[in-house]
């Protein structure tokens, strides 16, 4: 309906003497008496054409040639919006379209096939995933989702660095656990790795080995037998989630492929490198940055931003032509660096999405549960999916807005009510289910098609219109990474199923009405589905 109205009003521009170039926007009115959509499109021109907003909107409305059996109220309030208010008729019609594409209802060629990198998780192998990885892990994987159902050609990818202080101290950690088995007496550093996980993988080495690895080295099969047995667990817990990656990178490769070297000859030639107390420089300052960063160190360690540029290169000759970077917020320094470096090399940073989002706190009876990767003492996510399961772990990740800090109610996440947003979601889709086996138990599904115009009430109505708004909530989480949008959709669509449903009778002695309100039942579901499929939570018929 936007773009017909669009034509309209373009139109109705030209037949007044504007001759406009900008784009018309339309926008869901906050207020359900001021219509179905509204434009300030006169406001926009009025400056211009200097003319009261009220004025040009009379003569733009004057001008139009809008279809009745679709329309049936155009109005100008306020300042100078003009209002559409959709007819009965178009939205029973748009249900029927509905209906006949249930299962790809919300998907779109947006993407027209762009080749497209989400890249997400991204931890290296020195322990379990936690429940900060788990938020980043969700949301990764629910972008990507949604830029599939847009037809985009997407590419999961996982960066790791199994290399550098980190994986030497992880090796020994396991080293010393093990020697501690054999009943030798070790000073364990207060900064090692603390977890259980680390007796466990000393403990299976010993198994396998006995005593001869006294005398093996940190880097050897201890830092071996630790990344993988991590590795192995970590792409469990993901696959628990319904995440799984199409590349592993190792930036160690980077390195190894002379990657790294090719990036340094690049800024050095384009004098964007220099070196100063024994440490090369990146000259940030030339461009857009506040002051120089260092990118190696004196020591000869490179810091994040050089193999993190080197990254991003690849990424661009590998033929991505979107890629979508989501980090922690530890990230929030380093990224605009390697943005203008890219840009300085000669790639298009504006292809470049960089998503950051907030820490997670764990809050159980109202008390916060503390955490501590090396420490050891914090809740993994395996333990949070043993507790809650998967589906409420991705949607009480995905429900709040991913730049804002998240609070986790382990209270709330338990219930089975209809507090529990997941439960309430979920329980209106088994409902649906409910009333379909029933009516089929009572032999009311009838084959031919519904008379939807029967369809009238204000409940009813009001569910339509929910589920139609589908395909746009799905372009726009697209376009602008907020996937707390979806979660909310997803909410208004189950709140106003469940009106419809205890105020108007589904199946009842009239069989066309019965047919009617089974036909909106099933187009709920499908949106329904269609949703969770995006967040990635199953659709339960019983519960």
């Amino acid at each position: 309906m936007k773009q017909y109205l669009l034509e309209k009003v373009s139109h109705a521009l030209t037949s007044i003497g504007i001759e406009n170039e900008a784009p018309i926007a339309f926008d869901q009115p906050r207020q359900a008496e001021h219509g179905d959509l509204t434009t300030n499109v006169a406001m926009t021109l009025a400056k211009a054409q200097r003319k009261n907003p009220r004025q040009l909107a009379g003569e733009i409305v004057a001008k139009l040639d809008i279809d009745s059996s679709l329309v049936s109220k155009i109005d100008i309030a306020g300042p100078g919006f003009i209002n559409f208010t959709f007819t009965d008729k178009f939205f029973q019609q748009q249900l029927g379209e509905l209906l006949k594409g249930e299962a790809t209802f919300g998907r779109s060629n947006l993407g027209k096939g762009k080749k497209t990198q989400v890249e997400f998780v991204s931890a290296n192998p020195t322990g379990p995933l936690t429940v900060g990885h788990g938020r980043g892990a969700v949301y990764g994987d629910t972008v990507a989702n949604l830029l599939e159902w847009t037809g985009h050609d997407v590419t999961r990818e996982y960066y790791f660095n199994n290399a550098g202080r980190q994986m030497r101290v992880l090796g020994d950690s396991v080293r010393l656990r093990y020697l501690e088995l054999l009943g030798q007496s070790t000073t364990f550093p207060e900064d090692y790795y603390q977890g259980e996980y680390i007796k466990e993988i000393a403990a299976h080495l010993k198994s396998e080995y006995g005593d001869r690895l006294r005398d093996e080295p940190a880097e050897g099969k201890f830092k071996a037998q630790a990344e993988r047995e991590i590795f192995d667990d970590i792409k469990k817990t993901l696959q628990s989630l319904g995440i799984v990656f199409k590349t592993f990178f190792n930036e160690n490769s980077l390195y190894e492929d002379g990657k790294i070297k090719e990036v340094l000859a690049e800024l050095e030639k384009k004098e964007l490198s220099y070196e100063s107390d024994g440490a090369l420089w990146l000259k940030t300052s030339a461009l857009g940055g506040e002051k120089d960063k260092v990118i190696v160190k004196s020591t000869g360690e490179p810091t994040y931003r050089l193999p993190d540029i080197a990254y991003h290169v690849d990424k661009f000759r590998r033929g991505f032509e979107l890629v979508v970077d989501i980090f922690g917020s530890d990230h929030i320094a380093t990224y605009p660096d390697v943005l203008a470096a890219l840009k300085a090399l000669g790639y298009n940073p504006e292809n470049v999405r960089v998503l950051i989002h907030q820490f997670v706190t764990i809050m159980q009876d109202g008390e916060i549960v503390k955490m501590s990767t090396r420490k050891a003492n914090f809740i993994t996510l395996d333990e949070l999916i043993a507790e809650v399961g998967p589906d409420v772990v991705r949607y009480f990740f995905l429900m709040r807005s991913m730049t804002g800090h998240l609070n986790f109610d382990l209270n709330l996440a338990k219930q089975q009510s209809d507090e529990n947003p997941v439960y309430y979601l979920q329980y209106a889709h088994a409902r649906i289910c409910s009333i379909m086996r029933k009516a089929e138990e009572e032999g009311k599904l009838s084959g031919s098609a519904p008379r939807l115009e029967i369809l009238s009430s204000a409940y009813e109505l009001e569910l339509i219109k929910m589920l139609l708004q589908f395909p746009e909530i799905i372009e726009y989480c697209t376009t602008t990474f907020e996937i707390h949008r979806l979660a909310e959709y997803l909410q208004d669509v189950a709140t106003a199923f469940h009106k419809f449903y205890h105020n108007c009778r589904v199946v009842g002695d009239d069989a066309a009405e019965t047919a009617a309100r089974l036909a909106l039942c099933q187009a709920t579901r499908s949106v329904l589905r269609n949703g969770f499929n995006v967040v990635g939570i199953s659709a339960p018929e019983r519960m």
